[in-house]
């Protein structure tokens, strides 16, 4: 009885029609899509709308009617739905916005998120994937020639973090690839070296992969946040002394906070002399290689082991897009993470099975990021991307010197990127900087100034405090649609929202 019931569901309508009508179910998504246009691209990137419209939590999850009950809603309601959603959600592809290191809306970088979203397909085989298999290789090919390599191999992974860590592994792999088959107990006591600017997904890789976070040698950096080769040379030495085996060393290129470029020249002699793997974490600077005038910047770059670069940061591909680039041509990606599969990976299959690059992950399902870089380099070319990266440094300088010539306005340092780090010092601090408690107030300042700017919609901007340096402001200019005149209004906003401070 109950297989005659199934089988009477299968000669029904198919589920993913909507109420039955394929019609409806195209009706629908066009009203989305109008939906998206108006409200994120029209609107969203539109310097006379806010921000974000600011609500507190429990008053957000009454306005959303957050419950999943057993009863679905109409089309009607479900576009009201989206119109909510987007209302009350950071406008990440606005003008004024400034809170991370990525932000603006590249057209079409979107079409080609809104195609692989819709084809909806995994990257590990060609059989399933098989424009995006030689396309990602196409994109991963230029990446790499831009860092200064002939051959070698990559992979797209969700996010700059997870790159970093893939290079940690593959290092640990290298040297001791008895730990795939044995674990930890295959391996003696190791040291990765670090500098104190480096981003926290290494501490929180070696963490992961069961290294520890003791593993981690920081090293000391200079008053612009750059490591210092001198004491990498140091903790080489002291680590080797206390019976641990070097056996990485993660240079950054762009900081999280200061933009800083580490010595790449000069820590790849130190990795030469000692035998380490160099990786260089340039998810934020990376971007920087294409530009004939900034990339002097990540000199050395090309005497890395592995690059992380993240073309959804300053050249706005959109969430997510993270390379991790090899300069091995091994196939050590695939002989470290290989598990042969014999479903998914087959042999005997009709087509080169070189071409099934799934098992170099350690993921199986695994999102098409190269569609949205492909397509928005076949549309700008990379003169246009140069334009791009040149136009941030430009604005960025622009800026600079615009908040010298401001009263109450003072940087931390001269800028070497497009991180422009400050503090505003509201008119109750003028000239008091020799008052005990000034940078104890004058640290509360940004916190409130971020409070009233966020809750007016008006912009975003990010703020930290910083070794002995009180909180300050952390502008990014990455948006490509940025003018002076946002810069402009930058300042004007802050000493607006902080006169009465």
């Amino acid at each position: 009885m109950q297989i005659k019931y199934f089988v009477l569901m299968a000669d029904s309508k198919p589920v993913f029609s909507l109420d039955g009508d394929p019609m409806a179910a195209e009706a629908l998504l066009r009203d989305v899509f109008g939906i998206v246009v108006d409200e994120v691209i029209r609107k969203g990137t539109s310097a006379s709308e806010k921000v974000c419209e600011w609500k507190e939590p429990e008053e957000l999850k009454q306005l959303l009617d957050l419950e999943l009950r057993s009863q679905g809603e109409a089309s009607e309601q479900i576009l009201a739905r989206c119109r909510e959603v987007i209302r009350y959600s950071v406008k990440t592809c606005h003008p004024h916005f400034f809170n991370q290191l990525f932000s603006g809306l590249d057209p079409h970088a979107l079409a080609g998120r809104i195609v692989t979203e819709s084809l909806n397909t995994s990257q590990y085989t060609y059989e399933i994937a098989p424009v995006f298999v030689l396309m990602e290789e196409e994109v991963l090919k230029k990446l790499r020639a831009l860092v200064g390599w002939s051959s070698g191999d990559g992979v797209f992974c969700p996010g700059g973090s997870i790159s970093n860590m893939y290079a940690v592994n593959l290092a640990r792999y290298q040297r001791y690839p008895d730990c795939k088959q044995r674990g930890l107990r295959a391996l003696p006591p190791l040291a990765l070296f670090t500098s104190k600017e480096c981003h926290y997904s290494i501490k929180k890789g070696a963490a992961f992969l069961g290294l520890g976070t003791d593993s981690v040698r920081v090293v000391k950096t200079d008053e612009r946040g750059k490591m210092i080769p001198e004491d990498l040379e140091r903790l080489i030495s002291l680590a080797e002394a206390e019976g641990a085996v070097p056996f990485l060393v993660s240079a950054t290129s762009g900081t999280t906070v200061l933009g800083a470029f580490d010595p790449l020249e000069a820590i790849a002699d130190v990795c030469q002399r000692h035998g380490l793997w160099l990786h260089v974490d340039a998810a934020w600077g990376g971007s920087v290689l294409l530009s004939q005038t900034h990339r002097h910047l990540l000199d050395g770059i090309q005497r890395a082991d592995s690059v992380a670069w993240n073309p959804h940061k300053l050249l706005t591909a959109g969430l997510q897009c993270s390379a991790l680039l090899l300069r091995d041509t091994s196939n050590l990606l695939k002989r470290c993470h290989g598990s042969q599969a014999s479903y998914l990976f087959q042999q005997d299959k009709f087509y080169d099975v070189a071409l099934d690059t799934g098992d170099k992950v350690v993921q199986c399902g695994r999102r098409v990021d190269c569609l949205k870089l492909w397509l928005m380099w076949k549309a700008q070319g990379g003169q246009g991307l140069e334009r791009r990266v040149n136009q941030a440094f430009a604005l960025a300088w622009y800026l600079v010197e615009e908040l010298k010539k401001r009263e109450g306005f003072e940087l931390v340092m001269e800028p070497e990127f497009v991180n422009v780090c400050f503090w505003f010092v509201p008119p109750s601090l003028r000239g008091k900087k020799e008052s005990p408690d000034y940078g104890e107030r004058l640290s509360k300042v940004a916190p409130v100034l971020k409070e009233r700017m966020v809750k007016e919609g008006s912009m975003m901007i990010g703020y930290q405090p910083h070794g002995t340096r009180g909180n300050f402001f952390r502008m990014v200019v990455a948006n490509p649609a940025l003018t002076r005149a946002d810069m402009d209004f930058l300042l004007d906003e802050l000493e607006r929202l902080g006169q009465d401070l």
